[in-house]
């Protein structure tokens, strides 16, 4: 398959590491998302942190995951809403206890009080820590078609934050103006973290290549030829709706995983 062979030469010739967003599997625990993607033979884990999972929370369970299946967490997605500075600081403490080098916060939502964890105390964290801390872009989305749901949240603003950025495919705005190739112009060498999926019309986080003829609906194949020629070091981590792979049984989920 092309993309396989680009998705290859990538790796190969940058060393890139392919994680697997616990999100992908968010139904099922923290252990058997650990086994799942050992057997994948994914590279590691991005951890995404769940406010109702409270086993994602505890980094001496996970470290002891990660030593068992020899598996590392490699970054770490935070929760999109609910942030202050302390909890800013918890997220850095799991990061610092699993060795992860990066941690991927979302712009302040339009109810958040105080901002000044996303505003000041990021960059903050950065200069303190070894740890890269990146801002995702977010999904577009509009309250009563004016107000953005996210604040501070075009590609130019989160790139200003830290530096550094993650981009979610799926999240990036369709429209004549905009597309994945267009984002990852606009972010370039701030990108830490690529959240790999697929997009149709309203559908997101699909599995990539698995439209009609085994292609993909977004210009997946361009985009990574766009990343080959950037030299881009940094992070692709499969980020899929847990339907894509077959959650309830489990040997599909070993064969969409090992596809992906």
């Amino acid at each position: 398959k092309n993309y396989d062979n680009i998705l290859k030469i990538i790796l190969i010739k940058k060393q890139k590491m392919i994680l697997l967003s616990t999100s992908s599997l968010s139904w099922y625990w923290l252990h058997k998302i650990f086994k799942f993607a050992h057997k994948a033979w994914f590279d590691g884990l991005d951890l995404s942190l769940d406010k109702s999972n409270f086993d994602c929370w505890d980094e001496e369970y996970i470290k002891e995951l990660s030593d068992s299946f020899d598996l590392p967490v490699l970054s770490i997605t935070a929760p999109s809403r609910w942030l202050n500075e302390e909890r800013v600081d918890k997220i850095i403490k799991i990061a610092t206890k699993l060795s992860s080098q990066l941690v991927t916060f979302s712009p302040p939502h339009f109810s958040d009080k105080n901002i000044t964890w996303f505003t000041k105390y990021l960059s903050k964290v950065k200069r303190d820590t070894h740890i890269s801390i990146a801002v995702q872009n977010v999904e577009p989305k509009f309250l009563f078609f004016i107000i953005p749901e996210y604040r501070n949240s075009t590609l130019n603003e989160i790139k200003r934050v830290t530096w550094d950025t993650s981009l979610d495919l799926s999240y990036v705005d369709l429209s004549s103006w905009m597309d994945i190739l267009k984002a990852q112009k606009m972010l370039w060498s701030s990108i830490k973290n690529i959240f790999l999926s697929d997009k149709h019309w309203q559908k997101s986080w699909l599995l990539p290549w698995m439209a009609w003829g085994w292609i993909s609906y977004l210009p997946l194949e361009s985009f990574f030829m766009k990343l080959k020629t950037s030299w881009y070091n940094g992070f692709v981590s499969l980020n899929v709706n847990p339907k894509e792979l077959w959650v309830w049984t489990e040997e599909k989920v070993l064969q969409n995983l090992d596809y992906a």
